[in-house]
């Protein structure tokens, strides 16, 4: 039986990997089967990596469906040996689960989760809530605040959106994202794409990218349909990537921030 039961604050163990329990009911899912069933999993942080995973108690998880993996990615997820591949609906899912090499957390397991890795478990659940990517960070805040600041954006010279009714959304390490609303948005400027993400403090996007000939990248506006109750002012509105655009609030014109998005921005083509 785990030992790790009882509300603590974050420990590091000696390999450097930061853990604490959190009281959430978590289900994994992969093929419409339910792997891990757990009321006490624990919220671990690897050294370097800037989002929590989840780890659980073996006797919270379906290992009859486990087996030692074949070829087990030895030397990830702070030099872990110990990895096991999943076996669903008639397929085998390489290295979709392991242990870390740490003694405060042994007897327990963790998976991967397929929206970031490309592997392992695909539905992940927080009590009745679908969450997507990776766990939510207890220590990440995401506020949505409705405003009355006058917003003008515009891309290349040309204003394509100007409103004094946008929602302000503040999210921790993150530039502020301005959410505006669809009438004061030049929709006829922008293109519906296919591209979408997924975030697990927001909810699933849906993006548009910039109609004009400008060296603009691709998919630099994007709006929540469905947003996640934390965030359910920004259903609808669009935002777009300060990173790419000239952003003015209350007359003031901020620098561009530099964040990893922008890194990502450079390298897509709006053809």
């Amino acid at each position: 039986m785990s030992t790790l039961r009882t509300a603590a604050p974050v420990r590091v163990t000696p390999e450097g990997l930061g853990w604490e329990p959190s009281g959430r009911w978590v289900r994994g899912r992969t093929k419409g089967v339910t792997v891990v069933d757990s009321r006490h999993p624990v919220l671990v942080w690897e050294p370097g990596v800037p989002v929590p995973l989840y780890a659980f108690p073996r006797e919270e998880v379906r290992e009859d469906l486990l087996r030692p993996a074949q070829h087990p990615r030895t030397g990830t997820h702070t030099g872990s040996r110990i990895f096991y591949d999943l076996h669903v609906d008639g397929e085998w899912l390489e290295n979709a689960a392991w242990t870390f090499p740490a003694a405060d957390l042994a007897g327990h397991l963790a998976f991967e989760w397929s929206a970031r890795t490309g592997r392992g478990l695909d539905h992940w659940y927080e009590e009745e809530e679908e969450i997507f990517v990776h766990p939510r960070d207890p220590y990440k805040r995401v506020d949505a605040l409705p405003s009355s600041r006058h917003v003008l954006v515009e891309i290349d010279g040309t204003v394509v959106a100007d409103t004094r009714h946008p929602v302000l959304l503040f999210e921790t390490g993150l530039p502020t994202r301005y959410y505006l609303p669809r009438e004061d948005v030049r929709l006829d400027l922008l293109r519906p794409t296919s591209h979408s993400t997924a975030c697990p403090y927001k909810g699933t996007a849906e993006y548009w990218s910039w109609r004009g000939g400008a060296d603009v990248p691709a998919d630099i506006v994007w709006s929540y349909p469905e947003p996640l109750a934390a965030v359910a002012a920004v259903k609808g509105l669009l935002a777009f990537y300060n990173e790419a655009v000239d952003i003015t609030v209350d007359g003031e014109r901020p620098a561009r921030p530099d964040t990893h998005f922008g890194a990502a921005l450079s390298g897509r083509s709006a053809d």
